[in-house]
């Protein structure tokens, strides 16, 4: 049966607490949560699972935190010439900060959730400190490395851009005066996958791109669901909230590259399919493969473009040149009942905001 437990965090001296869960003898963290004090925003989570925990835990510390600081008691009415307002600080005993210990009673609500437990023995349990990390990511070690970490194209704007990051995040669509947000699917191996985002539409505003897949909408999973079940999904959804979850591209891949003397990258491509690659390139030595679909340059999608276009893009590029790419028969059964005409006419191909 697996089974969760909190453990404290020892790098801060906030009430953080990190919710593990137990698989056989395997321990993963499925939520982490933060102290009110704490403005912290995360939109990736590694499961859907770990998305409602969070959201479960989040919404418990906002009670405790409401219960913790109650409102000012109004005057009882004996004259004085002292204002009658409330002391800007705290004259009650339940007024006092929610410590780690009165958080951590908070967590055996969760039995309603999932059926987890908490047993003494784990709460115990020394685990790996995490600190809260960028926007696109869900937790970094406390413990620094000690080596520059991708010196030369760590600065990349092109690859902050394109970074793929197979995680998850929740967006708000809503419909436009057309009622439509501007977005078509496909059903690949019973999942739900974009394959075309419209320019200038909601579904390009939220940050949906090709190859995102859609766990959730409005909390119905639509694991299994076809092309047509999702899109009549979404034409009966309210136009004002439209709620998705949705996974970060998880067929696709990026790979940085950086140009020769020459200013070329090392691979050759047709009709947006790489087909050559040559010797001793950047291509060649960070694992760029044939049979693959160029899919982004530096971020900007370039499915329907024609070659020698998404060959400008790469030649106006600055070294280096992050691509992303996805395996040709992905590609085509994604885009089997799909016109290239109209992928070309509609496909958002604008450069990402970071």
């Amino acid at each position: 049966m697996p089974q969760v437990s909190t453990a404290p965090n020892d790098d801060s001296k906030t009430a953080d607490r990190l919710l593990l869960r137990t698989l056989g003898n395997n321990t993963v963290m499925i939520a982490f949560v933060f102290d009110s004090d704490k403005q912290i925003k995360m939109s990736l989570y590694p499961s859907l699972e770990d998305m409602k925990v969070d959201q479960m835990a989040r919404a418990q510390i906002a009670h405790a935190n409401q219960a913790a600081y109650p409102p000012a008691y109004p005057s009882s009415g004996h004259s004085s010439s002292h204002s009658a307002s409330a002391p800007p600080y705290p004259t009650t005993a339940t007024s006092k900060p929610v410590s780690a210990d009165q958080l951590a009673s908070l967590y055996p609500v969760l039995d309603e959730y999932m059926g987890l437990q908490l047993p003494q023995h784990m709460q115990q349990y020394q685990s790996t400190a995490v600190v809260p990390a960028s926007q696109n990511t869900v937790a970094v070690p406390s413990v620094k490395p000690t080596t520059m970490v991708a010196p030369i194209s760590g600065n990349s704007v092109g690859l902050a851009r394109a970074q793929v990051t197979h995680g998850l995040r929740e967006i708000i669509l809503c419909k436009d005066g057309n009622g439509r947000v501007g977005l078509r699917v496909q059903a690949v191996n019973k999942g739900v996958f974009v394959i075309l985002v419209q320019k200038n539409t909601p579904a390009a505003l939220a940050g949906l791109r090709f190859g995102d897949q859609i766990l959730m909408i409005n909390d119905v999973a639509v694991a299994g669901f076809s092309m047509d079940d999702v899109h009549k999904m979404i034409k009966k959804a309210n136009p004002n909230r439209i709620t998705m979850v949705v996974r970060d591209r998880p067929f696709e891949r990026t790979i940085t590259v950086h140009k020769d003397s020459a200013g070329t990258v090392g691979f050759g491509f047709k009709n947006g399919k790489i087909i050559n690659i040559v010797k001793d390139t950047s291509a060649a030595r960070n694992g760029v493969l044939i049979d693959h679909n160029l899919l982004e340059v530096n971020g900007q999608n370039v499915v329907g473009l024609k070659d020698k276009e998404i060959s400008a893009i790469i030649r106006e590029a600055t070294s280096p040149v992050t691509v992303t790419i996805m395996p040709t028969f992905v590609y085509d059964h994604m885009l089997k009942n799909t016109a290239s005409s109209f992928i070309k006419k509609t496909m958002d191909h604008s450069i990402p905001d970071l």
